[in-house]
């Protein structure tokens, strides 16, 4: 265990404690003579959560304390903040299920992808598109918790919801190129390679035949002689 880990972890106990401010319309906040309401109080936690995704991955970096259970753990936590999230926001019918739908089904297929790839023996990286869809996200989520209240803001949040689905949808394309191309190539490979096998033993296999059947002619013409004539 090490800071960067612990952030990830932390990111995930953050996931209920955005459900529970955002979904409890009730809960308001005392904080001298500021009265901090529940989407306030859950863009404060979301964006807080968001800030540890940064950091973590920058600490592990600058301190070379990169882990595989934080490399594993890592995606897990940001697909949970943000999952979480949209359906929260879905609950309080500011966002369209739609939406929420397919950003999470994006998430999962691409999750699916790289577990994928990982069992063939290669690793998706995260491209440049993916990094500009999660920026987006969290931008079009925090507008969105904002317009909870605030109807005003409604409107430009669901603009940047749609600027999100546009990134989500080119990131996926991009990996699913990407996660085609390694398999195609890993599967004709495989192929070629099983195909020059079963030419070696089939070589072989004739050779051996060949073999055989001039031992047996050999054979025949030593044990034959051609009768004498007087």
């Amino acid at each position: 265990m090490n800071i960067p880990n612990a952030l990830t972890i932390l990111r995930i106990f953050f996931v209920p404690l955005l459900v529970a401010a955002l979904v409890q319309e009730n809960v308001v906040l005392h904080l001298g003579r500021f009265l901090v309401t529940n989407e306030w109080l859950s863009l404060a936690i979301f964006l807080v959560a968001a800030a540890t995704d940064l950091l973590d991955g920058y600490l592990a970096r600058r301190w070379k304390q990169v882990t595989t259970i934080g490399t594993l753990l890592d995606p897990i936590a940001d697909k949970l903040l943000i999952s979480a999230a949209l359906i929260s926001l879905v609950q309080v019918r500011v966002l369209p299920g739609w939406m929420a739908i397919l950003i999470i089904g994006r998430e999962f297929a691409v999750s699916g992808l790289r577990s994928i790839a990982a069992a063939e023996g290669y690793t998706i990286k995260a491209s440049d598109l993916g990094k500009t869809k999660m920026f987006s996200q969290v931008v079009a989520i925090s507008c969105m918790l904002l317009a909870v209240r605030h109807a005003v803001l409604l409107m430009p949040a669901k603009i940047l919801m749609w600027v999100v689905i546009f990134f989500a949808i080119l990131s996926a394309i991009s990996y699913f190129r990407k996660f085609w191309h390694k398999v195609d190539e890993r599967i004709k490979g495989r192929r070629r390679h099983e195909l020059l096998q079963l030419e070696r033993k089939r070589q072989r296999a004739l050779r051996r035949q060949r073999g055989s059947i001039k031992g047996a002619d050999l054979g025949a013409a030593t044990i034959w002689k051609p009768p004498e004539v007087n």
